[in-house]
């Protein structure tokens, strides 16, 4: 060897005394390092994916936090009754004005109030009728005065009828017997009818009910002269029956018809009355375009014309979705709702609205009653926004 061995003497061991050197191999104890450095590496990537697997789920959590809870229902079909509430005057369905037809007088006795029901025919007050009397005790004299004539120019015609035969009296005698007969016979006529006019005359100073039904007005008292211009004296509901002028817009009226039921209540009661509408009027004010539905009512003391009511028209049925008001929205498009579909995700639905109740409000087309409707809130929401649905509670 070329390299110069040097030896510690302060160190070296005498012979015989040497250890042996062992040369160990490395190798091995590398190789454990090495799969513990991986086993680290392992450990390490398991543990960073541990950790992204527990943020996931904070992060939908999160997400999910941000996805708004809506109310949502399912309105299903129901039978909807239509309602229109309108106010209007009690008034008498027929009002009779009953006044003086006669000559007229003064007025002797007054025979029914208002409030009380008469009768057809039925006199309500007497006129003082003592001329009227004398007149037709003179008529009376003069139908016998000619009645008298009459039998006098009959006996002088049969006689002459008798004496004709005999010669004694010519043809041309006989026909002005006849002739003044018949006269008398005629006058006898004439005295008649002037009798008959006077007693009707004095019966019509009578004033009478022309049907039955309930006195409304009386403006006769004793002592009054009456006559033809003086006037209504009685005004009388007949058969008592009344009517409600109920005052409904424009696009009510044209929903309602003559027979449909209508519930009526007076004001100062709760009492409530069943009728028909009976009449609707042709024309519509101009200015409050409103028109007059007629609802006829059957007699009863609590009616009473004048007063003030409200009424409950039912203006027909339809079978239907109902929704409240709040879930039904609209814009320059028209009425429209929001509908959750099967991924969460709400749409715009157009709709058309019908009847309005108490309930809500009908929905005539574009919803069949088996979709999730936004209950309320819709005004935040947009086409394709998803939500958290929740069921409304009952």
């Amino acid at each position: 060897m070329n390299d110069e061995t040097r030896i510690d003497t302060a160190s070296a061991q005498p012979f015989g005394t040497f250890e042996e050197t062992v040369i160990v191999d490395d190798r091995p104890r590398r190789k454990w390092w090495i799969i513990g450095v991986i086993a680290v590496i392992l450990a390490l990537a398991a543990w960073f994916m541990t950790r992204s697997g527990g943020d996931a789920p904070a992060a939908a959590d999160a997400e999910a936090a941000q996805v708004p809870t809506v109310t949502v229902i399912a309105p299903g079909r129901a039978t909807v009754e239509g309602t229109i509430s309108a106010t209007g005057t009690l008034a008498a369905r027929r009002e009779l004005p009953v006044g003086s037809v006669g000559e007229g007088g003064q007025v002797v006795r007054v025979l029914a109030d208002a409030g009380d029901w008469v009768r057809q025919g039925q006199v309500l007050a007497v006129v003082d009728r003592s001329v009227q009397n004398q007149q037709a005790a003179s008529a009376a004299a003069q139908v016998q005065v000619a009645q008298a004539d009459a039998n006098l120019a009959q006996a002088n015609l049969d006689r002459a009828l008798r004496l004709v035969q005999g010669g004694f009296i010519s043809k041309a005698d006989v026909d002005r017997l006849t002739a003044t007969r018949d006269a008398a016979v005629a006058r006898v006529r004439v005295a008649r009818a002037q009798l008959g006019e006077l007693r009707a005359r004095t019966n019509r100073l009578n004033i009478l009910a022309p049907a039955a039904g309930l006195v409304l007005e009386r403006n006769a008292e004793p002592g009054q002269v009456v006559g033809a211009a003086s006037g209504v004296l009685f005004r009388i509901a007949r058969g008592g029956e009344m009517e409600l002028g109920a005052r409904v817009s424009e696009a009510d009226l044209a929903q309602l018809a003559p027979g449909v039921r209508a519930e009526v209540v007076p004001v100062g009661t709760d009492r409530a009355f069943f009728g028909t509408v009976w009449q609707l009027d042709p024309v519509i004010d101009p200015q409050s375009r409103q028109g007059t539905a007629r609802i006829a009512l059957p007699y009863n003391l609590a009616l009473r014309p004048g007063g003030f009511a409200t009424a409950t028209i039912r203006s027909g049925s339809v079978v239907a979705p109902v929704l409240p008001e709040s879930a039904i929205l609209s814009d320059d498009k028209g009425s429209y709702v929001y509908v959750v579909g099967k991924d969460n995700k709400v749409e715009r639905r157009a709709v058309k609205t019908g009847l309005v109740t108490e309930a809500g409000i009908s929905v005539v087309e574009g919803l069949s009653g088996s979709e999730r409707v936004v209950l309320r809130a819709g005004g935040f929401l947009a086409p394709g926004d998803k939500v958290n649905p929740r069921a409304a509670r009952g």
